[in-house]
């Protein structure tokens, strides 16, 4: 029967088992060298052992060099507004985390909260219990704010010739035929929301993978494909928005700017918000909005009563 008491032996230290073999050997060394330095004389001897001492070192050295990198005592990590500047801690102190706002009081501290030197956007973030991967459960749709987004936009029309001077009229930036297929041929972008009849459409299949990463691709579900093109312009210059669902079930969309003040801001807030109420699914069972937040840029997030 075998026997596997050897396996209960402590292992033995590998290093020090290198040095203890690594001593011999250049002991070794020094006496063989001495020896063949025969009938030298003693100052010769004495530079044979000055190198074989050097030598001897730089092998310790070496050796020692394998061993384990001591750690280090890391900081421990901050929390994430420790890590702010001090204006956005300042206006953090503001905020009771603790507490659900109304939309009129939250409206007013992104207001105060808001520090930045440029003309802030007001921002919502509404959190759904809904699932996007589901067609029926990926809540999309466009609005008109009342008070409008505060932005300058340039927009773009590509449709037939009877429709451009409605277009021109109705306030749009660019309206053109064939022609505006030249400028895209160019990679001359510059325009915001591009708005096109359903028999341009074709046509502008072929720059589809420049104009769809930049969002300019235009699409029924937005109304950006519409033979209505005057209508269209008016709404987008007059604040429309749209708004969808990300992958994690969240909202997030911009009202207006903080220079609107409180009345505009609120105004904007509610059409948004009971847009998307309206698009509840209809098989969605338990609660829809699970939590709704609204900052500024850049600003500390407030936390809406979602009874709203």
């Amino acid at each position: 029967m075998k026997d596997n008491s050897t396996d209960l032996k402590p292992k033995k230290n590998v290093k020090n088992e290198n040095l203890k073999l690594e001593k011999p050997i250049v002991e070794a060394k020094v006496s063989k060298q001495i020896a063949k330095a025969g009938k030298r004389s003693a100052k010769a001897i004495a530079e044979t052992e000055a190198i074989i001492k050097k030598e001897t070192k730089k092998s310790l050295k070496a050796s020692d060099a394998i061993s384990p990198i001591k750690k280090t005592k890391s900081n421990p990590t901050r929390s994430i507004v420790a890590r702010k500047g001090k204006k956005y801690r300042e206006v953090y102190k503001l905020i009771d985390k603790s507490k659900n706002y109304s939309l009129a009081d939250a409206v007013e501290l992104i207001i105060k909260t808001s520090s930045t030197k440029f003309d802030s956007t007001a921002e919502l973030h509404v959190k759904l219990g809904v699932d996007p991967k589901h067609a029926d459960q990926n809540i999309r749709d466009n609005v008109v704010l009342p008070n409008g987004t505060g932005k300058t936009i340039k927009i773009a029309v590509f449709a037939e010739d009877k429709e451009l001077e409605a277009a021109k009229n109705a306030g749009a930036d660019i309206a053109l035929g064939d022609s505006f297929l030249e400028q895209l041929e160019k990679s001359i972008i510059d325009f915001d929301i591009l708005i096109a009849t359903p028999s341009m459409m074709p046509k502008l299949g072929k720059y589809a993978r420049t104009l769809g990463p930049k969002g300019l691709m235009p699409n029924p579900k937005n109304g950006t494909v519409t033979n209505d093109t005057a209508k269209a312009v008016k709404e987008a210059k007059a604040g429309k928005v749209e708004y969808k669902i990300d992958s994690s079930g969240i909202i997030h969309i911009g009202f207006g700017k903080i220079s609107f003040g409180r009345d505009k801001l609120i105004k904007n807030a509610e059409v948004v918000l009971n847009s998307i109420k309206t698009n509840k699914p209809a098989g969605i069972k338990g609660n829809y909005v699970l939590s709704v937040f609204a900052s500024s840029t850049m600003g500390p997030s407030v936390k809406i009563d979602n009874n709203i």
